[in-house]
């Protein structure tokens, strides 16, 4: 939107807000209301942990609205763009949503959370997906319906990153991400299982915090977090990837063409789907978090890994509907 000549107000909270501040310090930016989800330590606990947030979920959710709607009745927006934020939609101006989710798996109760999701992806004027139409895509089920009046624009893979040739510096590079508890709980798995490895490894924690860091344990090197920039040189210095399966991690690692490893969420569905997905096409193996060893790391060889997807350059075909009178 930048390279397109619109003034863009950011808007988040927590660690994403940081995140989006540290990218672009010169932009303006809002605290949003926390939506505060945090996972459970026994994966099958998560669904019925977020159903007991569900009343939280619904008041951040009217507080949304509520800032939304004072925000377009100053005038200080004139359309919208949200990446998953739920109330985060105006009927006054131009709203679009953003998901690879149009159904969102929840095990048993999956057909239910998955229409309610599309009704509120039925508020905005256009849901834009991230993957591509056709059979060969990433995102599988969880992007594709079969029928829909939904209106959705399939605008291909996102990814701030662009593959290097630069030297190998590392052979393994952990990448963590995702909710606490089971963020530590990662780290701590993949910290005892490298320790003491013959292979190099790098580390990154996926903590946001003031400023970055960089310190080293025996043969690993752990960074609290990267900067797009920083990332995106480690990744390609890296013989592979180890990380969780989500999405977004799907995008870049198809883009930057780097062999991986996946350890779903533990509970979380769409993760473990993705995973399962990815692993049946002979692409990218994958195994529970207490299960994973130095040792599996050997089948990486056998699977062709992620279909090549290439990001695109330029999206100003897309902001015509913030254009319309």
């Amino acid at each position: 939107m930048l390279k397109n000549n619109y003034h863009v107000l950011l808007a988040s909270d927590g660690a994403a807000l940081l995140f989006l501040q540290k990218e672009f310090p010169n932009l303006e930016s809002i605290t949003l209301p926390g939506y505060n989800i945090t996972y459970t330590k026994k994966g099958k606990w998560l669904k019925w942990k977020l159903l007991r947030k569900l009343p939280h979920i619904k008041k951040t959710l009217q507080a949304e609205k509520k800032l939304i709607e004072k925000l377009v009745n100053e005038h200080r927006i004139d359309g919208i763009i949200s990446d998953n934020r739920l109330g985060v939609y105006s009927n006054k101006i131009p709203s679009v949503f953003i998901t690879h989710q149009l159904n969102v798996l929840s095990g048993s109760t999956s057909m239910v959370s998955s229409k309610m999701h599309q009704n509120i992806i039925a508020n905005y004027q256009e849901c834009w997906v991230p993957d591509v139409a056709g059979p060969m895509n990433l995102s599988g089920k969880l992007g594709h319906l079969p029928h829909t009046t939904l209106p959705i624009k399939y605008i291909g893979p996102l990814s701030r990153m662009k593959p290097q040739t630069l030297p190998i510096m590392y052979d393994v590079l952990c990448l963590i991400s995702g909710p606490e508890p089971q963020r530590s709980i990662l780290e701590e798995k993949l910290i005892n299982v490298f320790t003491n490895s013959k292979k190099k490894v790098a580390l990154v924690q996926g903590v946001i915090e003031d400023q970055p860091s960089k310190r080293t344990h025996q043969n690993i090197t752990i960074f609290n977090y990267l900067e797009t920039q920083g990332l995106e040189k480690l990744i390609n210095q890296s013989q592979l990837v180890v990380s969780r399966s989500g999405y977004t991690t799907l995008m870049d690692l198809a883009v930057l063409q780097k062999p991986a490893f996946f350890i779903p969420t533990p509970g979380q569905y769409e993760q473990e789907y993705l995973a399962k997905r990815l692993k049946e096409q002979g692409s990218v193996p994958s195994c529970k978090q207490e299960k994973f060893t130095e040792l599996k790391l050997q089948k990486v060889g056998v699977y062709t890994g992620l279909k090549k997807f290439v990001s695109q350059e330029e999206y100003g075909h897309l902001f015509g509907l913030f254009e319309r009178e």
